[in-house]
């Protein structure tokens, strides 16, 4: 018997391996997120130039009035240099600009106060007291916010004058201070807070006067500190009645002070250092009461 013989194995074939494929910055991520972070670069881009936009005629009016006195060329003066503070040696030494600065704080001050207690205590009674009319005399109050301001304006004038108003520091802040979206901002504010709490002032014995001084107040400082930084803004920045009311030199404030340079022909770094003067206070308030802006904005809304 003839032995068996096997054929020989035929090598294995071996495949080449494939080359690695070149990968995108973006493979694997899905296409909603690659999508989404498209939009959080678009968003922060128009952010960035709305800030800009913005911010800019802040910085000019500091670059301007730091400038030398002279003519103004654009754009090579909004450049920072060269830089001098003789303007504002020339605003802070006048003698009408710190007067008129006093003017404007006291102004806006006593009529924030004024505002402030007189809206808390309207918002209390409008929110937690039943009285007949109350809500009668509630939307008839705030109706007024309908009526423009200067449809009232000269009626206000004619009867302040009759009263010896004109030119003095109460005929500009007592015509300010029934302010209507103050009203309404405390009432929707104290609408929210639980009856139980004055129920119970009430049986420790706590007057009307001490439930207002020792439970409502402190639970208004959120909307009192953004209510009174928005007055503060608002009377800082009023410049037709002021215009009105105060008729002499003596008794303009920044705002129409700083309009009358204009009309003096005085020279524009000294314009714009008054503008700065009158910026900084506004920017203070705003940088302490910011916290508070949220809080007691969208704390109204909701309980309201």
């Amino acid at each position: 018997m003839a032995p068996v013989t096997h054929a020989p194995e035929a090598p294995p074939v071996v495949k080449p391996a494939p080359s690695p494929a070149r990968r995108t910055p973006n493979a694997g991520v899905p296409a909603g997120l690659r999508s989404t972070r498209r939009g959080r670069v678009l968003r922060a881009l128009l952010l960035t130039l709305a800030s800009v936009a913005t911010l800019f005629p802040f910085y000019a009016m500091v670059v301007l009035s730091l400038h030398p006195e002279g003519a103004v060329d654009l754009p090579g003066s909004l450049l920072p240099w060269p830089v001098t503070g003789e303007a504002y040696g020339e605003v802070l030494g006048s003698r009408d600009v710190p007067r008129w600065l006093f003017n404007t704080l006291v102004y806006s001050l006593v009529s924030v106060a004024g505002v402030l207690l007189l809206a808390s205590l309207a918002g209390y009674a409008f929110a937690k007291k039943r009285f007949p009319g109350r809500e009668t005399m509630f939307w008839s109050f705030l109706s007024m916010v309908m009526v423009p301001y200067h449809v009232t304006m000269i009626p206000t004038f004619i009867l302040l004058s009759k009263l010896g108003g004109v030119d003095t520091y109460w005929g500009l802040i007592v015509p300010t201070l029934a302010n209507a979206q103050a009203v309404f901002l405390m009432r929707q504010f104290v609408l929210g807070l639980p009856d139980e709490i004055f129920e119970a002032a009430r049986l420790d014995g706590c007057g009307e006067l001490q439930i207002f001084l020792r439970i409502v107040l402190p639970l208004l400082k959120p909307v009192l500190a953004t209510l009174g930084t928005f007055v503060f803004l608002w009377h800082w920045n009023d410049f037709l009645w002021p215009l009105i009311v105060g008729q002499s030199t003596e008794m303009r404030t920044l705002t129409v002070g700083i309009a009358s340079l204009q009309q003096e022909q005085v020279p524009l770094n000294q314009v714009l250092a008054g503008s700065v003067v009158a910026f900084v206070p506004i920017f203070s308030a705003y940088l302490v009461g910011q916290r508070y802006f949220t809080e007691g904005v969208v704390g109204s809304a909701v309980k309201g």
